[in-house]
């Protein structure tokens, strides 16, 4: 499929019948990616399939309502955060558990999971990761991870750059003291 510029994909999906053909683009160009973004937030393979669905069913019924304010990746990167908080909120409530707790059990499923390919290093790594509060390992995520900038994390996550960059220094120190003590 060719690559369109966010103005195309825009045009194509309002025209009702090139709505599909643009909806795929969309999941053809941001799937992969969107999947795994969710996936560090999740980690389990499933979850992260069940979320990355329901996140481009929210792109497909609210795509209408896209301002343009942003990039459309931008767009669907913090729909896809909010549905993984979501998510791992109803999991919260559905088994009474602290977040903490499911990140205890989300630490317990990276021993288990057939789909992670990472050596030693990498599940230490991850486990360091994932004894992040939610926010630091969300921040910390999108930044090292992905890339991003301060300013766009704090569009996604609608906080503050300072805030951000707070979250992010002391994730970085807990992930090494954590890395230096296991």
């Amino acid at each position: 499929m060719n690559k369109y510029t966010d103005k195309e994909l825009l045009i194509l999906f309002k025209d009702y019948k090139k709505r599909n053909y643009a909806f795929n683009c969309l999941v053809n160009l941001y799937q992969e990616r969107i999947y795994w973004h969710i996936r560090k937030i999740l980690i389990s393979h499933e979850d992260s399939n069940d979320v990355t669905q329901n996140t481009f069913i929210k792109v497909f019924e609210n795509f209408t309502k896209f301002k343009g304010e942003s990039k459309i990746y931008t767009w669907i990167y913090k729909i896809a955060t909010n549905e993984s908080l979501s998510f791992l909120k109803r999991k919260k409530r559905y088994f009474f558990e602290s977040i903490d707790n499911v990140s205890s059990n989300l630490m317990n499923n990276i021993e288990s999971d057939q789909y992670f390919d990472g050596d030693e290093a990498e599940k230490k790594f991850q486990k360091a990761i994932l004894t992040l509060p939610l926010k630091q390992r969300i921040a910390f995520n999108m930044r090292y991870f992905d890339k991003m900038k301060y300013e766009q994390i704090s569009n996604i996550l609608g906080t503050s750059v300072g805030a951000l960059k707070a979250n992010y220094h002391h994730a970085k120190i807990k992930i090494e003291f954590f890395l230096k003590e296991n």
